[in-house]
């Protein structure tokens, strides 16, 4: 069965802003439709133009994105239920890609952090111990 795909779909295909899914979907009905091929070329074509709609604006300045900070107080779980709930919901029903990215760096960077702190504690009870370790023992 063909999909159908919205003119906000393969704007958001433009801007590579899509789920990984739903990108792989619009490139398969690229390769089999023509007609989706011209579309997407109209849609190019008006934006090289000038010509923005709201809506195209909104989603290419990411306006429902939240900032990284934000991001973080989420995977530190500091977040009120409504503020968690929504970014929740973007994460894993809108799919975003960027905000995606930006969380799986976040918890890059808190692992690499964390093992650096491990390292550095082991470190030091090694070295504030060592004159009260004997041979004898």
């Amino acid at each position: 069965m063909k999909q159908q795909f919205s003119n906000a779909d393969l704007e958001a295909y433009l801007d590579e802003s899509l789920s990984s899914a739903r990108l792989a979907n619009v490139e398969a009905a690229l390769r089999d439709e023509p007609g989706l091929v011209d579309r997407l070329a109209t849609l190019a074509g008006q934006r090289d133009a000038g010509v923005h709609s709201l809506g195209a604006i909104w989603r290419r300045q990411r306006l429902t994105c939240p900032s990284r900070e934000q991001l973080g107080s989420y995977l530190l779980g500091v977040l009120d239920p409504g503020h968690a709930n929504y970014l929740q919901f973007h994460l894993d029903e809108v799919g975003c890609r960027y905000c995606s990215a930006s969380v799986e760096d976040l918890r890059e960077q808190h692992a690499a952090a964390h093992a650096q702190d491990s390292e550095s504690r082991r470190s030091k009870y090694f070295q504030s111990s060592a004159g009260y370790l004997s041979a004898e023992e």
